[in-house]
């Protein structure tokens, strides 16, 4: 079991696009054994490679309500959205202490490749589908506070920054 230490917000990599994944090695698995490790030691319900300093494509979810059921993803896409949106309390282990509501689709369909190197695609529904986005917003350098408005993303940032 390898825990990995998260980047600590403001580090740069946070905003870095992150690169795809051309094929599923022994490599990738051993890094996606350690993010699904770091998750569950969080306890988290996702993780993106970027966070631990891994500057690729890839992702891990286990939105269970048992734990063991991590979907291992690379180069994740968002197909299709669902019009309905859900809103959940969303943080990140790179800015502890705070945390925000944030609405986003409630279902999407996502194609990335699995852990046996197949192209995939996947309903994901609920709390499932808010840390998939979640997730690949990380991989395209977002954060989950850019979806607030600059006022909120600002007294959040201010409160985080006091927390250190």
């Amino acid at each position: 079991m390898t825990v990995r230490a998260c980047l600590p917000w403001p580090d740069k990599r946070l905003r870095s696009v992150a690169a795809a994944v051309a094929e599923i090695t022994d490599d990738i698995h051993a890094i996606w054994t350690d993010m699904i490790d770091t998750m569950e030691a969080m306890p988290g319900v996702g993780l993106a490679a970027p966070q631990i300093g891994v500057m690729l494509r890839l992702a891990v979810v286990d939105a269970s309500e048992t734990r063991g059921q991590a979907v291992r993803m690379a180069n994740p896409e968002v197909l299709h959205a669902s019009v309905q949106s859900r809103t959940h309390d969303e943080a990140s282990p790179n800015l502890p202490g705070v945390h925000a509501s944030i609405a986003r689709p409630r279902a999407v369909t996502v194609r990335f490749l699995n852990s046996a190197g197949q192209l995939e695609e996947r309903d994901f529904v609920g709390l499932w589908a808010t840390s998939v986005q979640h997730q690949i917003d990380h991989l395209n350098g977002r954060m989950y506070f850019d979806h607030l408005s600059k006022v909120k993303r600002d007294m959040l940032l201010r409160r985080a920054k006091k927390a250190r």
